[in-house]
């Protein structure tokens, strides 16, 4: 939800800007003001199929908003928001004018959509349902978004949530106590943790297994073996909306979804309030210090004209420094770009070397069995393993690509606070992109085809000996036992031609999809980087800008203070005075929007946490 006083406080630093005509300050502070309104604070509901996590979400806003029913399950993503009626709309993005597509539709009908049962496959091309409910806490700006089960790493859905990551706010893994946390479940979490900075556990349905503290041990000593800190809340979605319903204070309290709305409003929603405190107080501080530079320096000459040379001189080297940032050979520039070139390489090193281990797996699979009889089982293990590789190579990309923005940053400010951009990760994801994996024709060979194969070669063969036993003196038929032990052996080989005919067209379609996932992952990966190195170099040189404009009219105004006489000397000391003070102002209303955070230093727009290190972390 916007702060109010940050909105206000941004407004006045954008009249600022214009009335001292500083219009190339006014763009960053738009960006502020437009991130500002934006109230959406997004809340993944992620975990495997069938474990309560759209039941989770209608107990949250107490309405059924997503469908539920034991032969149920979640095709496409639901985004609940807040909305003064009740509104459900279709979203189906990528459309030819670039504008997402919305049909509004009755809220009853919504599981005809969202469901496997009325979308199978998400048949409808949909990118996800809007459903709009006049809840308090909604209000906040709170959004919950209902995905499709992940099924870990190794899934199409599990490939298509990592990449949506970056983008949310927060994540809640949802699983059930009627058994502990898997082993997909555990690499989901690890891979959240680097991609969202709040992912906390919820534990369903308490209701139905007596066991479940039980459960939250093993579950917290699983968390803790593998180094994952996550706070835990189990709840009953059931005992809530009972207690919603009866109002009994009592079952509200033993639903345990108290604890989980106070760590979505006092963490989540609280958390981003302070996210954009922080980053608009560093953006008006940084536009006051510019605008005041100026007048500064034309105050300490109007006050003592004998400074105005070696003010001037010091002011022009800190200029050059600025110009030096704005060119391409500077130090920031080359470690941009060799950076991102570094990485382009090393990523697609990461996801070949990743695809390459599983062809030969794939291959090895082939050829110790029938692809005919394995082929369902081999292409459901086959999708996981290029899924869990896609997702982990993304995981591993947006890492590397934060921890570059750091070096940057780090290089261009020298040592002192800068703000990163908002860098964004998140993408379609491969599922939906890469076909299938194609199944190799299989050539019948029935009985009626055994048979005649057979007989085919016993006739040559009875007749071939059967001459040759004619020349001995032998009866004609004295060849049959020959002819029937050559039909048998020519059955047999054209058995095991179609079986290496298969064994070989199942290694064809293996290494075409793999050549198909190389290609559009690879893709998307540059994709993410060009992106990545655009937002850093216009945010880093919009920034070197603004300096180099400060800069220069600040000499201006230090070389024209001395031209003045003494009458307006004075008259332009009060001015100047004057405005610093409004200007004093300005900045001393921005750090008091940061005051009552405590200490922290402001933080980088949506980069998260990056890794202290670019090493390659197995996934």
């Amino acid at each position: 939800m916007a702060v109010p006083a940050a909105v206000e406080l941004v407004d006045l630093a954008l009249k600022a800007t214009t009335a001292y005509e500083r219009s190339d300050l006014g763009g960053r502070l738009l960006q502020t003001r437009k991130r500002l309104v934006d109230p959406d604070v997004r809340v993944l509901v992620v975990g495997e199929f069938k474990q309560g996590k759209s039941q989770l979400v209608n107990a949250l806003v107490n309405a059924p908003v997503c469908p539920v029913d034991d032969d149920i399950a979640t095709a496409v993503p639901t985004v609940v928001k807040h909305a003064e009626t009740t509104t459900v709309a279709l979203v189906r993005e990528g459309s030819e004018n670039g504008a997402p597509e919305r049909i509004e539709v009755p809220a009853a009908r919504l599981a005809e959509y969202v469901s496997e049962a009325g979308n199978p496959g998400n048949k409808a091309m949909l990118s996800y349902a809007e459903v709009g409910l006049p809840r308090k806490l909604l209000a906040g700006g709170l959004v919950l978004v209902d995905t499709p089960g992940v099924g870990g790493l190794g899934s199409a859905h599990g490939a298509a949530t990592m990449s949506a990551l970056p983008s949310a706010d927060a994540v809640l893994l949802v699983s059930d106590t009627a058994q502990e946390y898997t082993g997909p479940e555990l690499e989901f979490l690890q891979a959240a943790l680097k991609l969202c900075p709040n992912v906390a556990c919820v534990l369903t349905k308490t209701d139905l297994y007596p066991h479940w503290r039980r459960i939250m041990e093993l579950d917290r000593g699983h968390l803790a073996a593998t180094g994952i800190d996550a706070e835990m809340f189990p709840v009953s979605s059931m005992l809530r909306l009972h207690a919603a319903k009866t109002q009994d204070t009592a079952l509200m309290d033993e639903s345990g979804f108290r604890q989980l709305v106070n760590f979505l409003l006092n963490k989540v929603v609280a958390q981003s309030d302070d996210l954009d405190r922080r980053s608009t107080s560093h953006d008006v501080l940084s536009v006051a210090e510019q605008l005041a530079a100026g007048m500064k320096a034309e105050l300490e000459v109007q006050q003592d004209p004998e400074r105005m040379e070696s003010l001037v001189a010091e002011l022009s080297r800190a200029k050059g420094n600025a110009d030096e940032l704005k060119q391409r050979s500077s130090r920031w520039q080359i470690t941009l770009n060799d950076g991102v070139a570094d990485l382009q390489s090393d990523i697609d090193y990461d996801l070949r070397d990743r695809l390459r281990t599983i062809t030969r797996e794939a291959e090895q699979l082939i050829d110790d069995a029938d692809p005919a009889e394995i082929w369902e089982q081999f292409a459901e293990w086959f999708h996981q393993q290029v899924s869990s590789a896609a997702s982990a190579n993304f995981v591993w990309a947006a890492e590397r690509a934060r921890w570059l923005a750091g070096r940057v940053a780090e290089h261009f400010a020298e040592g002192a606070d800068i703000l990163l951009p908002e860098l964004r990760f998140d993408d379609e994801g491969m599922a939906g992109k890469v076909d299938p994996l194609v199944k190799p024709e299989v050539e019948k060979f029935g009985t009626g085809q055994k048979l005649l194969t057979g007989m085919r070669g016993g006739y040559s063969g009875m007749l071939m000996f059967g001459m040759l036993g004619a020349f001995m003196g032998l009866p004609i038929f004295a060849g049959a036992p020959a002819g029937i032990a050559l039909g048998v052996k020519s059955v047999r080989d054209e058995s095991k031609r179609q079986l290496m005919k298969r064994r070989s067209d199942g290694k064809q379609a293996v290494r075409k999809h793999i050549d198909e996932v190389t290609f559009q992952v690879g893709k998307d990966s540059r994709d993410m980087l060009r992106r990545t190195q655009r937002q850093l170099r216009d945010h880093f040189s919009a920034i070197a800008e603004e300096m180099s404009t400060s800069l220069a009219a600040s000499v201006l105004a230090a070389q024209n203070a001395v031209k003045t006489t003494s009458s307006e000397r004075e008259r332009r000391i009060r001015d100047l005075k004057a405005e610093l003070e409004r200007i004093d102002g300005l900045a001393t209303r921005a750090r008091a929007l940061v005051k009552d955070l405590g200490a922290g230093q402001p933080v980088a727009v949506g980069s998260g946490a990056a890794p202290r290190s670019p090493a390659r972390k197995s996934l």
